[in-house]
């Protein structure tokens, strides 16, 4: 626990919190967002998760190609396909175990009919392979610490395997955009089962030793009424827990 107090502190050190420019913001962002085709409970979500905001600070840009990692029930892969366009792709991921939460959502996203640009990829972590120098960017949206834990229903995952692959499939100068939800500096990875949480400080610890290079943090999603000490699911917090929102680069 010393070793990770450590690692939060100098992690604290080391960056500062950012902010985006609304008029720094593209049309393609903008359009793909108020695009009347975007189901209505995607809309809803926006006020939340700020996603303007988020894919502007990741520069995400029509023709680019991207990894949607454990991409749930598609609430950033539809955002996505849309900004890259007609000649961009968008890879959407998701293991066996997240299926019976967002099967019937995927059901209605209905890539093939509504979003030809995007690949729907069913495979486990420690299974999963790709092209080096494949991707233009990687978004890894509230499931790192999914990464962290194992139980009977969801599957032991490689940590350092996985961030290798990130790392070998990304092109030279790509970003991976990781968000999760804020534990308490110094918290070991127990809490990721049972808050659902991980220090942000044990990320960068596994990305920089991966290879990537730390570019900040945007603070879009921050709530400093989240006591941090509590499972995300709890209805106190629910939908508005504090996470963070890193950059990484591939040099």
């Amino acid at each position: 626990m010393k070793t990770v107090t450590v690692l939060s502190l100098l992690a604290l050190s080391l960056w500062a919190s950012s902010s985006v420019d609304a008029r720094e913001i593209g049309p393609h962002i903008r359009n793909a967002m108020t695009d009347n085709a975007r189901p209505e409970a995607d809309r809803g979500r926006d006020i939340q998760r700020k996603p303007d905001l988020i894919l502007s600070y990741f520069e995400v840009e029509p023709g680019q190609k991207v990894l949607d990692l454990f991409s749930g029930g598609g609430y950033y892969t539809e955002l996505l396909a849309r900004a890259v366009g007609s000649g961009g792709r968008v890879v959407a991921h998701n293991n066996q175990a997240y299926l019976p939460f967002a099967g019937e959502e995927l059901k209605q996203r209905d890539y093939a009919a509504r979003l030809p640009n995007v690949e729907t990829l069913l495979a486990e972590a420690n299974d999963l392979h790709f092209v080096d120098g494949s991707f233009d960017r990687i978004f890894f949206v509230l499931g790192f610490h999914d990464a962290l834990y194992s139980t009977q229903d969801w599957p032991a995952i490689d940590v350092d395997k996985l961030v290798a692959l990130m790392q070998q499939s990304l092109k030279p100068g790509g970003q991976v955009a990781i968000i999760d939800h804020r534990a308490k500096p110094g918290s070991g990875a127990e809490v990721a089962e049972q808050l659902h949480r991980m220090d942000p400080a044990l990320v960068i610890k596994k990305m920089t030793e991966a290879g990537f290079r730390f570019d900040g943090e945007l603070d879009a999603l921050a709530n400093k009424a989240d006591p941090l000490d509590i499972s995300v699911f709890d209805k106190r917090i629910r939908g508005h827990s504090d996470r963070f929102v890193l950059k990484f680069t591939k040099p």
